[in-house]
């Protein structure tokens, strides 16, 4: 479970983007008030600098879109390659599992 939470600055950035190749894992659901989620997957690989070096990124993200465009999305996100914006958060109060709440999804042309 997750500590009570403090009140934070209202300025702290909470922001990311990340292109990958969408992997839809769960059919569209729908939350108990009625709202459509959808939960994937963006499989995401690049070359990064930190401290000077330059290495090969790798990872699996998970992320959830909720919302009107989670119904609108379901079927055309499976295997696109997509730049996801959004915030992240734990997954669920009892998961503190980070998760890429996705608030806007850009299509990446030629794929």
């Amino acid at each position: 479970m997750l500590p009570k939470p403090r009140p934070q600055p209202s300025n702290w950035l909470n922001q990311v983007a990340l292109t990958g190749l969408a992997r839809v894992t769960e059919a569209l659901r729908y939350t108990p008030a009625g709202v459509p989620v959808l939960e994937l997957t963006l499989e995401h690989g690049s070359r990064q600098s930190a401290g000077g070096f330059e290495r090969d990124v790798r990872c699996v993200a998970p992320a959830l879109l909720v919302g009107p465009s989670a119904s609108e999305l379901a079927n055309r996100l499976d295997g696109q390659v997509i730049t996801a914006h959004g915030f992240l958060a734990a997954r669920s109060l009892r998961n503190p599992k980070l998760v890429l709440h996705i608030q806007h999804v850009e299509f990446e042309k030629g794929n």
